[in-house]
């Protein structure tokens, strides 16, 4: 019965009409009893249609057969690129219906072609990583089960819990409406999820402040603000009770915050410091000090024209320094008088050149008027 099933089958099926490797048409899909999707006669714009609408009934093996219109899935067969790029990223040679290697180019060892740019397979929309959430899509909060007790989400509908403003460098938050029963390692158990927690300060009245080691927690253990609890499978009113989770000032916190602070000024000064020493122009070279040797080349300095402002600002320096004593106080003084006597033989040279100058212009404003009354 197999075989003649299958030898009807066969007989059964027809021939292409065209050969895959070289049609340009786009492929067209058509069931064994005619169109698979009947073209229906187009609705009047009327107000009785436009109030009421209904569903085109459809033949149960209609149904099977309904598939999306084939113009817009179209693609030439003849166009090896868009197949190629397909394999390549599937990791496989491009190779054609026929066995035909589609691009001659194609290096196996690389995994890709020359000429076409592979797809990111880690792209958003691709499968591989899930596309990612609007701002606008609202958190949806679920139960969430512990070992000892369980979290029932709030509704959905009221209005988020009211907070107070978060103080600088949070890392303590208030937790009330616990269960009369409940226990610190309950708290560590419930808490414990959202991050690292340095102390929990229990209170007789079914509240409790829990300081956690990183501020980022502290968001993290807002989220469950409003959630029911409950101990084990009780339903005493003692085992159960509504979380009320809030920003808490703690001194720890602030003085934390505080040093922090302090560090980054300090680093910032230092910073700044660092750059202004970088901008700034280099220092003029250290005066050495009095001595010997220096004091006899500063004496020749002096006699020099082209040394001698640098020499005597050195010998200024000395003597605001207070480097003058009975021993060296000769060599002050004849320092001081070659400074004097160079300066008054300065004086005289200006002098003289002033006075060649006053010749000079008389000299010229009597030629010139001679020129022009000629």
């Amino acid at each position: 019965m197999y075989k003649e099933y299958r030898s009807t089958r066969v007989a059964g099926l027809n021939a292409l009409p065209f050969d895959p490797a070289s049609n340009n048409d786009p492929l067209h899909f058509n069931g064994s009893s005619g169109q698979l999707v009947t073209e229906c006669p187009p609705l009047e714009n009327t107000a009785e249609n436009s109030k009421k609408r209904k569903r085109a009934s459809l033949p149960p093996e209609g149904i099977c057969n309904m598939t999306m219109d084939s113009n817009s899935m179209t693609m030439p067969m003849s166009d090896p690129n868009a197949w190629a790029t397909a394999m390549n990223n599937l990791g496989m040679p491009p190779i054609g219906m026929t066995g035909q290697q589609l691009m001659p180019d194609f290096d196996p060892n690389l995994g890709m072609m020359a000429g076409i740019t592979p797809l990111n397979p880690m792209m958003p929309g691709l499968g591989m990583v899930p596309a990612p959430l609007s701002q606008d899509v609202p958190l949806v909060k679920e139960i969430i089960h512990c070992k000892s007790c369980t979290l029932f989400p709030p509704n959905p509908n009221l209005p988020p819990p009211a907070t107070r403003d978060r103080p600088p460098g949070c890392k303590t938050v208030f937790v009330g409406g616990l269960p009369e029963n409940a226990t610190e390692q309950l708290i560590m158990e419930v808490f414990g999820q959202c991050g690292d927690i340095t102390a929990i300060r229990k209170s007789k009245k079914n509240f409790c402040h829990i300081r956690f080691a990183e501020e980022f927690t502290v968001d993290k253990a807002l989220f469950l603000s409003g959630y029911r609890v409950r101990l084990g499978s009780s339903t005493d009113k003692k085992d159960t009770g509504r979380l009320h989770v809030d920003f808490a000032q703690a001194r720890d916190d602030l003085y934390e915050w505080e040093c922090r602070q302090r560090m980054l000024a300090r680093e910032e000064r230092h910073r700044r410091k660092m750059e202004e020493d970088r901008l700034r122009p280099p220092s003029p070279p250290p005066i050495v000090h009095y001595s010997e040797h220096e004091c006899s080349q500063l004496g020749d300095k002096i006699k020099d024209d082209g040394k001698f402002p640098e020499a005597v600002r050195v010998l200024l320096t000395w003597l605001e320094r207070g480097e003058v004593n009975r021993r060296n106080a000769n060599n002050f003084y004849s320092m001081i008088q070659s400074s004097n006597g160079h300066i008054r033989r300065l004086t005289g040279e200006k002098s003289q050149h002033e006075k060649e100058m006053e010749e000079a212009k008389d000299k010229f404003k009597t030629a010139l008027s001679g020129i022009v009354v000629q």
